[in-house]
């Protein structure tokens, strides 16, 4: 996946944690998913970055 689609999905993953949040509970099982699923998303955006910043090297 290309940085640039990461971060797009990323940011409407963050955009509809939120707003679900905000429309039941932080402790809603489908906010929690959502979250985790952001994590993992932020996760191989991180990975995929400093792979990026080692190879620059």
């Amino acid at each position: 996946m290309c940085e640039c689609n990461l971060l797009r999905n990323i940011e409407i993953c963050r955009k509809e944690m939120i707003d679900l949040a905000a429309h039941t509970s932080l402790s809603n099982r489908q906010v929690v998913d959502m979250s985790t699923k952001l994590d993992g998303l932020l996760n191989t955006y991180i990975n995929l970055t400093s792979k990026n910043k080692q190879e620059l090297q």
